[in-house]
Order: C-alpha cells, then sequence, then structure tokens
C-alpha cells in the first residue's frame, strides 16, 4: 500500500506528498504547484514529510528535471548535509558535566559569525591549521578553474572557512543512541564560497529568462538548459562545491574527535566502522524510470537501497540514522529532517528563554535568546516525520543528544 497521496495539478505533472500525520502549510504546496508546472520535469515531483517553504522550490522536495537545472532549487548552501560517527565509547564513560567538552568542540571549530563577517569573525580562521591547509590546496585548482570563467566567486570566504561550522541550524552533537554508544554528529555545508556560487548563478539564471522572454510561475525557479551558455559552469561550480562541502565535514570531525580525545574528561577511545557523510542540497545525474535526469534533493536526502542517511530531529528531539528502501517513487529520497513548522521571526515571537531552556533541559547547549529560533518548538515532530517516510527508510540507530553546539 502507497504511503503517499498524490496532488494532481491542472498546468503541471502530478506532485506525490509523503506528509500524512504532517502539517504543510498553503504556501508550500503552492510553491510545489509552480515547480510542477515547469516544462521538464521528469514524471513528478516529491515532496518529503518535512517539506516547508523555500526561496523559489520547497525545503524538503525531490526535483527530476530532463535537461536543465534550477539553480534556485539547489540552494546557496550547496552540498550541505550531514556526518555522524560512532565511537567505543559509553554513556557510564561520559563525566557528569559536559561543559568542558563542549567547551573543547567550541575552541576546535570556528563557528557562529561576527565583525559582519570581517577580518575579526570568529567563524573564519585567521591562520587555517595545516590539516585545512593541505585540504584546501587538493580544492583549489578546481576553484582556479571556475574563477578563470567567473572572476568574481574568488571574492568569497573560502580556504578559511573551510573546516568551520556556521551560523542558524547548522550544528556539532555529542549523541547516545538506543545501546547507550556515543557519537558525534554534525551538520554544515559549503559556506561563504557555495554561497556566493549559488547567488551568482541563480542571477545569471533569472537573466537568461529575461533574455530569452521565459515567463515563469516564480522568478526564483529560473532555470540553465543544457547547452546554453552557463549551463556547463554551473554544474563545474556546483559540484566543486559539493566536494568543499564534504570536505568541509569531514575536517570538523577530525577536529572534534581530536578535541574529544584530548580532552581529560573523557577516557581514550576509537571510531568504530559505522560513519555517514551525506548531502542534502544537492543535484547530481541520475536514472529513473528510462532517463537520465538530473536530480535535485532541496533539503533530502538519497535513501537508494541500502544507503545509510541521517535525519536529525532539533536541538530538543532524537535524531536517525537510516538505511535507505530504494522507492522508486520517491526517487530513491527521504527527508533531511524534522523541517521547521514556523519561520524564525515566528519562533523568536512565540517562545522564550524559559520556555527554551525547558525543552532543552538536560542537554549542555545555548540557552539564550540567540538560539530562539532554533528551539524544538519551532520545528516539526520527527517522530510525525519518520512514521509518515517508514516506506521510504528504516531506521538504523536512534540518537539522542547531550551535547550541542550552536553558531
Amino acid at each position: 500500500m502507497a504511503n503517499y497521496d498524490v496532488l494532481n495539478t491542472d498546468a503541471g505533472v502530478p506532485i506525490k506528498t509523503w506528509t500524512r500525520g504532517v502539517p504543510v502549510e498553503d504556501a508550500a504546496v503552492q510553491q510545489l504547484r509552480n515547480i510542477s508546472q515547469l516544462p521538464f520535469i521528469h514524471k513528478w515531483v516529491a515532496a518529503m514529510p518535512d517539506v516547508h517553504l523555500g526561496k523559489g522550490a520547497t525545503v524538503g522536495s525531490v526535483i527530476p528535471t530532463d535537461k536543465a537545472i534550477i539553480p534556485a532549487a539547489v540552494g546557496v548552501d550547496i552540498g550541505c548535509g550531514m556526518m555522524a560517527v560512532r565511537t567505543t565509547l559509553t554513556s557510564h564513560q561520559l563525566p557528569e558535566s559536559l561543559s568542558k567538552l563542549r567547551g573543547a568542540i567550541e575552541r576546535a571549530v570556528p563557528h557562529g559569525r561576527t565583525d559582519n563577517g570581517g577580518r575579526n569573525d570568529r567563524g573564519a580562521w585567521r591562520s587555517p591549521p595545516e590539516r585545512v591547509q593541505k585540504a584546501w590546496k587538493a580544492l583549489e585548482p578546481g576553484f582556479e578553474a571556475i574563477c578563470d570563467k567567473h572572476p568574481r566567486l574568488g571574492q568569497s570566504n573560502n580556504a578559511n572557512h573551510l573546516g568551520s561550522l556556521g551560523t542558524g541550524n547548522h550544528f556539532i552533537e555529542v549523541c547516545l543512541d538506543q545501546d547507550d554508544r556515543v557519537w558525534f554528529m554534525l551538520h554544515s555545508g559549503s559556506r561563504g564560497v557555495g554561497n556566493r556560487i549559488g547567488s551568482h548563478f541563480i542571477r545569471l539564471a533569472k537573466q537568461e529568462m529575461e533574455r530569452w522572454f521565459v515567463h515563469l510561475p516564480d522568478r526564483d525557479l529560473a532555470y540553465l538548459p543544457e547547452g546554453s551558455q552557463y549551463f556547463g559552469d554551473y554544474v563545474e561550480a556546483v559540484g566543486w562545491a559539493q566536494r568543499y562541502a564534504a570536505t568541509n565535514r569531514q575536517l570538523m570531525m577530525d577536529a572534534v574527535v581530536e578535541a574529544a580525545l584530548w580532552s581529560a574528561d573523557l577516557p581514550a577511545f576509537e571510531l568504530t566502522d559505522e560513519a555517514v557523510n551525506c548531502h542534502h542540497n544537492y543535484v547530481q545525474k541520475e536514472h529513473h524510470y528510462g532517463r537520465d535526469v538530473w536530480v535535485t534533493r532541496k533539503g533530502a536526502v538519497r535513501a537508494g537501497a541500502d544507503e545509510l542517511g541521517i535525519i536529525p530531529g532539533s536541538m530538543g528531539a532524537r535524531s536517525y540514522i537510516v538505511r535507505g528502501k530504494g522507492n522508486p517513487e520517491s526517487f530513491c529520497s527521504c527527508s533531511h529532517g524534522a523541517g521547521r513548522k514556523m519561520s524564525r521571526s515566528a519562533a523568536k515571537k512565540a517562545f522564550t528563554v524559559e520556555d527554551h531552556a525547558k525543552a532543552t533541559a538536560g542537554i549542555e547547549c545555548r540557552k539564550d535568546e540567540g538560539v530562539i529560533d532554533e528551539t524544538p518548538m519551532a520545528y516539526k515532530d520527527i517522530d510525525a516525520v519518520m512514521e509518515a517516510q517508514s516506506d521510504l527508510v528504516e531506521v538504523v540507530h536512534r540518537l539522542r543528544q547531550v551535547v550541542c553546539v550552536k553558531g
């Protein structure tokens, strides 16, 4: 029995929604309708249970396209995703107070944003450590090739953001699974350089739509067709940004593990072979229903048969390590998290610091007004989200955080 509903549209392809038992705002549904009207959508649009309003394209959507890509659907946080590793530590080996461990992680990984992103920004490296410099040297030739064609992309935070967390919903966590084993988990993407690349090509796509007199239901759905002037450049740049994002997560995880190993509060430990590093804002070529198409997952994770993924909750809710079931109806995809149920501004108006502190009781994390927009109540119920996509993934591990670092 299908676990999805079909929303038929008069002027577009169908929309398959895995949202039973999960609220979806009307504006998000309208965005899905707008996407479905584009002439190059392959078969249908898939909406995951965490679906919510985005810029142009809906967060929590899977958009298969034939011979075209929508840069704004990929977004500006290109390659944003998750990484998690399991350690040999167990819960009884953790100290009673986890404040020192949180402090060690915060010192090891630049996070947040100050000085308006300028020279004294605490969220960037002033002098990147050796491992970051080495990683950048591997990425630099590809970046230079992109900048040769698009020089303005060189004016970005690139090497100095590599191995840094950022702000907003990006985080680093220490978690316990169902067997009380300790995991490290983090969420981030391609940082400033990805933002610059995404914004640049979104602007170029809009200019191309104007040049070709293409009328769209939403200007942010501007697209680049295969064979057009900037299509190949975008594929090259977005692929590079996705490699940067995966490298960024690996560097942060290395720093977190090192900080924990050096912590006097923890005994010696090792990492196990259970590790996941996956994107949830990206585009790649895949084969679905007889065609090689571009699949854009905007706030969605690939969930091919036996592929591992990560679905986080919020600062006060559990997260999941999952194994994909390879469901073709969702184009082998699942949700990327719980999904917001209210905007950041609405959350700041609705909740107090006291509300947030109560919701995150027992978790070593920030409990100040600067993170009210990330409070658990601003997100959908992760358990309802998981139930709605039971035909897309199976749960391998259930994680609950005990430390959460936010920018």
